[in-house]
């Protein structure tokens, strides 16, 4: 939780920046970032991009020992991240995007260049990996692809690591891979494998009931235990189900002759200690702990620093005991209910008017602290989500210590929407 005396620290530090603007606490986010490695130890954490969406702290990120490679959430994304120097960039979602599809070929060495040039990239890890999970994703790559003259492209399989329950009838889960048994992930295997096009070199099964749902939210003791329970029993169902699919995708491999997977992917900041600790797996995934967003307020296994934030002005004041702020809607995906919505970090002592919530244009504040600000001061808040507070924001401000040392482009403020 903020210090009593976090909101002058802040006040001083941003004294002449106007609001609204984001800020990222950089003492918090390394704070943050010490803590996933030590919960991810020793395997490496990949780091997912769509929760910074800024590629000058993902870079920073990227040079800790305890980071290696990036996931990206879409093909241009990962296209333009690898322009820019990046390696190692796996894509966390099946595309359809057919121009990607053919940069992304037109950048592979062509096939006459032999087994040798391959052999460089795997051994680099370079390149970029798109993520495949039927057969007619593989048939919509060849056709963009087919009149350029590339290598074997990279591809990671995606299995559903959700929980099946009653006999298959009830999912427990986010909504993704169709393929869930081993037999199905070998099966699409065996369809990469025999293509001249593709080359299978990873596994990557996410599980969003485990790392994605927090198991203690603030005052439902029941659905706590409810959540507590439902991930205990997923998880030592996953498990072994995680590394059939490993050992089965691996055997496939070798009965023809293939390179063994480079990668078994899993995990997320919710369950970066559960997940390093299967031997099948191989490295884990993580990006908004750093930022520490409202949604992992609700996490027992973490409980990180909130380190990315934005301002907003007082600009009016429309009764006692309440003042408006001007703008503020910044949503965040998902369900539509109170989770998504933003919340009043600093100063304490205010709350969201349940009526209007967070506005488009301004968002009325109240509380014990609504008497005591001016007109001008700002009051600071927290996105539930990380990353897509930087779609609202051209820039982030960098705070360290008592000062903002520098000041870089988000996404948006590099001329960048993948999504």
């Amino acid at each position: 939780m903020a210090q009593p005396d976090h909101y002058a620290r802040l006040e001083r530090a941003t004294a002449g920046v106007q609001a609204p603007f984001a800020l990222v606490d950089l003492d918090a986010l390394w704070a943050n970032a010490r803590e996933l490695e030590r919960r991810a130890a020793p395997k490496p954490i990949r780091l997912a991009s769509k929760s910074l969406r800024c590629r000058a702290l993902q870079q920073r990120v990227l040079e800790r020992d305890g980071f290696r490679g990036t996931l990206a959430y879409t093909l241009p994304e990962a296209l333009w991240l690898a322009s820019a120097g990046g390696s190692d960039l796996v894509v966390a979602y099946p595309t359809a995007d057919v121009t990607a599809l053919r940069a992304l070929a037109e950048a592979s060495p062509p096939r006459g260049h032999g087994p040798g040039v391959q052999d460089a990239l795997r051994a680099g890890r370079g390149g970029v990996t798109v993520m495949v999970d039927a057969v007619e994703q593989l048939e919509l790559i060849e056709r963009a692809t087919s009149e350029a003259d590339h290598g074997r492209l990279r591809v990671c399989i995606d299995v559903d690591a959700g929980w099946r329950t009653a006999g298959g009838r009830v999912r427990v889960g986010v909504k993704r891979s169709p393929l869930h048994a081993p037999q199905q992930a070998v099966q699409l295997a065996g369809a990469i494998i025999a293509r001249e096009a593709f080359s299978l070199v990873g596994v990557m099964m996410y599980e969003a009931q485990i790392a994605g749902l927090g198991d203690s939210p603030l005052g439902r003791p029941l659905r706590a235990r409810a959540i507590q329970a439902m991930q205990k029993r997923s998880a030592r169902e996953l498990a072994p189900r995680r590394a059939a699919v490993v050992a089965a995708v691996g055997e496939a491999l070798a009965a023809a002759g293939a390179p063994p997977l480079e990668f078994v992917n899993g995990g997320g900041t919710g369950s970066l200690e559960r997940t390093a600790s299967e031997a099948a797996v191989t490295e884990v995934t993580a990006g908004s702990g750093l930022y520490g967003p409202t949604l992992f307020d609700a996490y027992r296994a973490f409980t990180p620093r909130p380190a990315a934030m934005f301002a907003l002005p007082v600009v009016r004041r429309p009764g006692p005991g309440m003042v408006t702020a001007l703008g503020g809607g910044y949503l965040a995906s998902g369900p539509a209910d109170a989770a998504r919505l933003p919340a009043p970090h600093l100063p304490r002592g205010l709350r969201l008017d349940r009526q209007e919530g967070a506005g488009e244009v301004q968002t009325p504040l109240l509380g014990a602290a609504a008497g005591e600000l001016a007109m001008g001061d700002r009051v600071y808040f927290r996105h539930a989500k990380a990353g897509e507070l930087c779609e609202r924001f051209a820039t982030l401000h960098l705070l360290e210590g008592e000062r903002i040392v520098d000041e870089v482009p988000t996404y948006r403020g590099e001329r960048q929407c993948f999504l």
